[in-house]
């Protein structure tokens, strides 16, 4: 017979760090959330400020540092604190609240860079009819689907796992998802498997074949193309995004594929997790802001004026 937990605390399974390993960790951490923080609020700020900046594909660009802070902030503080206090434990509602933020931030990711995805293939293999479609209503009514779709349909994933009754309490992952907080219930959780399945499937669909099929278009226009400095140009954008796509996608696919096989490792399976929350949003940042020159150029002007004016 089961008993029903109604325990508002959570035990995580903590790293079980060393005496001597805790400082490293802790510096790699704090480190990693600073810089996450400075590269994505820097990108964010430079958007904004410039308003030649101020096209399309950066204001739907803007969206994925925003998600990227969602996700770190949701990560990293609980994680600098376990490792401060050596806690191993978690209030169920601070656990939620991690999981919903954490899923917004992949799911968020995986929809803006499809919209973006959408937006280099109107400019690239439609740029007549570039300014037509892609007005600034039609911008926010791509950007408030993206945010939409994705809180309906993460929001509807915690309100089918918050119905569920718990009867454990301790966390196999050192921090929270769906998956793990899932793990502590003891009734039938059918109903959230076939939900949470169908939704991976539906947007993996969507995005994966919304990518392949304008990446597809955009070689071919490009190939096309008598102008050497056009082509070059749109490879270069279209290499930068697919190598975002394919980091966050690769890393997101094998962790929602480690919690279905038993057989695999979950030391692997936390470190594949937590992959998927340090690097995208630490690279991403640094890719658009290095990678872009307009964005690159701002961002040089506003340290060289401003930050460390001569």
């Amino acid at each position: 017979m089961n008993v029903y937990n109604t325990s508002s605390v959570l035990v995580l399974n903590s790293y079980n760090f060393s005496s001597e390993v805790v400082f490293p960790a802790f510096l790699f951490a704090t480190l990693s959330y600073m810089i996450i923080l400075f590269c994505n609020l820097i990108l964010i700020l430079t958007i904004i400020l410039n308003k030649s900046l101020h096209h399309p594909m950066n204001l739907i660009l803007l969206n994925l540092p925003v998600h990227d802070l969602i996700g770190a902030s949701a990560f990293f503080p609980q994680i600098i604190k376990e490792i401060l206090t050596d806690s191993r434990t978690m209030q169920y509602s601070t656990c939620v609240a991690q999981a919903f933020f954490i899923h917004i931030y992949a799911g968020g990711s995986v929809f803006t860079l499809t919209a973006m995805a959408y937006d280099r293939y109107i400019a690239i293999c439609c740029p007549l009819k570039y300014n037509t479609v892609m007005t600034n209503a039609h911008i926010m009514r791509l950007i408030t689907f993206v945010w939409a779709s994705n809180l309906v349909t993460m929001g509807v994933l915690f309100i089918l796992l918050l119905r569920l009754p718990r009867c454990r309490s301790e966390l196999t992952q050192p921090y929270c998802d769906n998956p793990s907080l899932l793990s502590l219930v003891c009734a039938n959780t059918t109903i959230n498997n076939i939900y949470g399945l169908v939704v991976v499937a539906v947007s993996q669909v969507i995005a994966n074949g919304m990518i392949l099929y304008t990446y597809l278009q955009i070689l071919i226009a490009c190939f096309r193309s008598n102008r050497s400095d056009t082509k070059a140009k749109a490879l270069q954008t279209c290499a930068t995004h697919l190598t975002v796509f394919l980091l966050l996608e690769c890393l997101g696919l094998f962790t929602i594929i480690s919690y279905r096989l038993g057989s695999i490792s979950p030391h692997l399976r936390r470190f594949l997790g937590m992959s998927t929350l340090i690097f995208p949003p630490t690279l991403n940042p640094i890719i658009y802001g290095l990678r872009t020159k307009e964005i690159r150029e701002k961002i040089m002007h506003f340290f060289k004026n401003k930050i460390l004016p001569s």
